[in-house]
Order: C-alpha cells, then structure tokens, then sequence
C-alpha cells in the first residue's frame, strides 16, 4: 500500500526546544537541511516567540535564511499575533502553528493569556494567514487531560474543534502535551473527531515513552489519523510542562510501524538514518 494521505511531521523544533545547552546556530542549520532530504510531509523548524520564553529558539530566522528548497513545508509555531507577523514576512514558511490549550493553567503558562484571550488571538492569526496565503495549524493542547486539576472532558475538545472549524481553519492537531493519554483514550477522542469533522485534517501530537508508544500509534492508526508528528529519537517535549519532559512519538518508529503494515512512507530511509545518526552528535 502506497502512503495514500498519510502525512509525517518531523518536529526538530520540539526536540530542540526544551533541550538543556544551547545548540548552535549552524548544527541546527545543518540537521535541518539533512531532514529536508528525508521527505517529509511538513518540517515543524523553529518558533517566532519571545527569546526570553524559549531561548533555543533565538535564532530562528537566521536559521531559516540558511534552509535550502525543498519539498517539505516548512511549519513555524507562535504565540500571539506579534509572532506571526514575524513568520508570515517569510515566503518560505507555508504553516503557522499555534498551541491553543483547554487547560486553563496550562494556557497562562505557555502563551501567558487565558483560553478566551488565546481564541482572540487565533482568529486575529487566521485573518493573519489568509491575507499572506498560510495556513494556519492549531494543536489542541492538552487534548487529552491535564495534570493541573483543571476541567476536562472530551466534549470540550470537541467544542472548541467546531470553534476552529467555525474560523476556517482546516488543520488540527490534538496534542498529548505531557504524555498522560492512554490508548482507549486516544482512540475515543480521534476516532469521534474524525467522521464528526470529515472537511477538517485531524492530527496527533503523541508525547509518549517507549513503553507506551506503541499502543498510543496504534490506538490513533485504529481511529484514522492519517497525519502524525514525531521527532527522530523520540527527542522533545514542552518546556512549559513542568520539569519531566516525555519525549515526542519516535519517527523511526513510526516508520517502521507503518512499513509493517504495508504502508510506504514515501521517505527516503537512507537519508533518515543519516539524520539518526546526526542526531547523535547534535543532541548530546
């Protein structure tokens, strides 16, 4: 079977982010050119926020003037409309991401506003991305509970799916920010987003250990995802998630879950594991 509509995002932004030393300018720029070979759908390369908030990120913009063309899309997050006037300036980028949690604590904490005032800034974003012909990506953060004791149920990510939907915004990802779904959970939120929304792409950001990733994959393989976000190693998670970090869902793992399957990536898996092995030397 041929990958079909499957799409695989590559997060080296989620991986880098959290990490503990800075990572030079040019090892980033040159990971970056490598995943670019690799064939994947959407590149998530970097974030136009406050140095101060995410300082591995700083250097963004030099590290996009550096990227070579390709194939992939190239995916910026942002958090506010300050951001995405940044990212919408460079032809190159085709995505803005932005993290819109349903946890009220966990907003405040990542973006500094409430849930209301994030979806203030969603919508002014869109109208923001159809001006500059982008698009605009929303990850439901924290899209399948929260550790914070805040509210949650899966009809409020319902509701606010058909709140960005209303707004136009045809790709959404749920996002497993800390790592707490299990796998029914996984598979009931998705497996009910998908035919409720049959116009709207429904994605997974799975945060996951290596003991839980392959149950999480299949769960949301199961419900028809067909668009998942993973980082080579299993590298990443949000800083503003508190101390532990759970890494993102392992790309090669992923690939080697779909070939299993008889589903082509489309990948070049040669120059997957050279990027593998270049992250050896980059994370360290």
């Amino acid at each position: 079977m041929d990958a079909g509509n499957i799409q695989l995002i590559e997060c080296p932004r989620d991986a880098m982010q959290g990490w503990p030393h800075f990572i030079p300018t040019e090892n980033k720029i040159r990971y970056l050119n490598a995943l670019l070979k690799v064939g994947f759908h959407t590149i998530d390369f970097g974030s136009f926020v406050s140095p101060k908030a995410i300082p591995q990120m700083a250097d963004t913009t030099e590290v996009l003037e550096k990227l070579l063309p390709s194939n992939s899309k190239l995916l910026a997050i942002i958090a506010n409309e300050r951001g995405a006037m940044d990212a919408v300036s460079h032809k190159q980028i085709d995505y803005l991401g932005f993290p819109f949690s349903i946890s009220e604590t966990f907003q405040q904490r990542n973006t500094n506003s409430s849930i209301r005032e994030s979806f203030a800034r969603v919508q002014a974003i869109q109208e923001l991305c159809k001006k500059h012909q982008k698009k605009l990506v929303i990850y439901i953060s924290m899209g399948f509970g929260n550790p914070y004791g805040d509210v949650y149920d899966p009809e409020i990510v319902s509701h606010w799916v058909n709140e960005m939907v209303a707004n136009e915004i045809e790709i959404i990802s749920i996002a497993d920010t800390v790592g707490l779904a299990n796998a029914e959970e996984v598979f009931d939120t998705v497996s009910s987003l998908i035919p409720a929304f049959p116009k709207t792409e429904i994605g997974v950001h799975l945060h996951s250990s290596p003991e839980n990733r392959l149950s999480k994959m299949e769960a949301a393989y199961k419900a028809g995802c067909k668009r998942f976000d993973g980082a080579i190693k299993g590298i990443g998670g949000c800083p503003m998630a508190g101390d532990i970090l759970v890494g993102n869902m392992d790309t090669e793992f992923m690939v080697d879950f779909l070939l299993e399957k008889n589903i082509e990536t489309g990948l070049n898996l040669e120059n997957l594991k050279e990027c593998s092995s270049m992250a050896n030397n980059i994370f360290i």
